[in-house]
């Protein structure tokens, strides 16, 4: 009877097919199979093998480990095992959770604590938990985790047991909590959450957010950016495994020099052939501003010795705006501002009496503008300090003559311009009554506004006072230095 059995297991044995490897036939295909006996039982068992059949194209290829723990094909049974088994659906629990990225759009880090629920295709993330039950009206935020990636992402934050949920839209979500245990399983829970959705979907073509890093669908499998932080810190070989697929980075690095070169190598021909200023501006392409330019190269431009800019500002603004409270000293509309400097640098058709210009305030300041933006002030840079000690003097008839003996040496623009605008300004003194401006207030805003140092190498305090002190004196003795009874 003995004998029997061990004769029928012999035969058994016999029949027992050999695993099979890519090498031994283009039929084996990888395919891992179980042992068939050939009693009756051995027909089922053969249908069930076949369901364990593993596919190339299910997993990516990769270089096995030569750690103990990934030896034999032990650990790629295993791997297929757990793809197919049944989810795990987490009811509720306390998790940290920070959103970084919404669709690509990167957010403030900000950790909230949701009660977090894990269904078949989905991860929920409430702000409260009721005694019975969520409420519907409750859900603050729905994770899609068809497509979606996770893996551990400690450099993320310096909080313990982080991984990260990055969707197939590109949104991203940081999950914490202070045990791993906790954090390990709904890692776990999670990941066989994304792989059987995207399982079902056929898969997504996944971005990373701000890239154009494509991610592979299968990168929250093991091995793919889902190792704990632990194993990664235990196995640095295979975290060196892990970096092969990275190092196709490398072979690229060759042509992106290459590239770089043929930019700078374009760029010094441009450079070399580009036009001259002049050229540009004979072609009509770049043309010549109003605002920023220098006084004597506008003037000269114009055929004029006082720019027209300035000319038809004084004009509208003794036509209709000497007696505006705070002329001068109040600020007009910025925009608005800007807005006429812009017509007058596209040498564009001005007409101050139109609507839109009828704050005077803007007329104003857009001539306070002209002035403070010349690249050299209407008092030179070379007539500054010898204003400064002229205004020192303490009798005031020597005072006069001393600043005057200056004015005259001024350059023919520079002199025209400063007699045309103090003529205005003792028009604005002659209405102080209503417009509330004093020799004093003018000479408060004119003062840094039509002369300044070259350099500031001394004190910007003192330099104001004499600004100020400059103008205001100039405008006292406007008639006796420009001779403007004699007009």
């Amino acid at each position: 009877m003995a004998s029997t059995r061990i004769t029928n297991l012999q035969n058994a044995i016999k029949q027992v097919p050999l695993i099979q490897t890519p090498q031994q036939g283009a039929g084996a295909q990888g395919a891992v199979q179980m042992r068939i006996k050939s009693s009756q039982g051995s027909a089922d068992r053969l249908s069930q093998s076949k369901s364990m059949v593993l596919q190339d194209s299910d997993l990516p290829q990769k270089p096995l480990s030569r750690h103990r723990r990934n030896q034999s094909q032990h650990g790629v049974v295993l791997s297929v095992a757990t793809a197919f088994e049944p989810l795990v659906d987490l009811k509720g629990e306390h998790l940290n959770v920070a959103k970084i990225s919404d669709n690509g759009k990167k957010q403030r880090k900000n950790w909230t604590s949701m009660w977090t629920v894990l269904t078949t295709d989905e991860l929920l993330l409430y702000k409260d938990k009721q005694e019975t039950g969520v409420k519907p009206g409750s859900k603050t935020d729905v994770v899609q985790l068809c497509g979606a990636v996770i893996e551990w992402a400690a450099e993320k934050s310096s909080k313990k047991n982080v991984f990260q949920i990055t969707t197939n839209t590109g949104s991203e979500y940081l999950i914490q909590t202070d045990s791993f245990p906790t954090a390990s399983k709904w890692h776990e829970a999670i990941r066989k959450t994304v792989d059987s959705s995207t399982r079902e979907g056929k898969g997504f073509a996944l971005r990373r957010s701000n890239s154009s890093d494509l991610l592979s669908r299968h990168s929250s499998l093991p091995g793919h950016g889902s190792v704990s932080p632990n194993m990664k810190q235990r196995n640095p070989v295979h975290r060196r495994s892990i970096n092969v697929f990275g190092s196709s980075k490398l072979k690229h690095s060759a042509s992106d020099s290459a590239d770089k070169n043929g930019v700078k190598n374009r760029l010094k021909k441009f450079i070399i052939r580009r036009p001259s200023m002049k050229t540009l501006q004979e072609k009509g392409l770049i043309k010549d501003r109003v605002f920023g330019c220098h006084l004597l190269t506008l003037c000269d431009r114009e055929g004029t010795t006082v720019p027209k800019f300035v000319r038809i500002c004084l004009e509208a603004v003794e036509k209709r705006g000497l007696d505006a409270d705070g002329i001068y000293r109040v600020s007009g509309n910025l925009a608005t501002i800007q807005k006429l400097r812009f017509i007058v640098d596209q040498e564009e058709e001005l007409d101050l009496d139109h609507n839109q210009w009828e704050d005077i305030h803007v007329i104003t300041g857009a001539l306070k503008m002209f002035f403070r933006e010349l690249p050299e002030p209407l008092f030179p840079f070379r007539f500054f300090q010898q204003f400064v000690e002229a205004v020192k003097i303490k009798e005031n008839k020597q005072k006069t003559q001393a600043v005057k003996k200056l004015i005259q040496q001024l350059p023919k623009p520079n002199h025209d311009t400063m007699k045309l605008l103090f003529s205005h300004l003792q028009k604005v003194l002659a209405f102080s009554r209503k417009n509330l401006m004093s020799t004093q207030g003018i000479g408060i805003v004119f003062g840094p506004t039509l002369m300044w140092p070259e350099l500031d190498a001394g004190n910007m305090a003192v330099n104001m006072v004499y600004q100020n002190q400059i103008v205001e004196f100039i405008l006292i003795e406007s008639r006796e230095i420009f001779d403007l009874d004699r007009m």
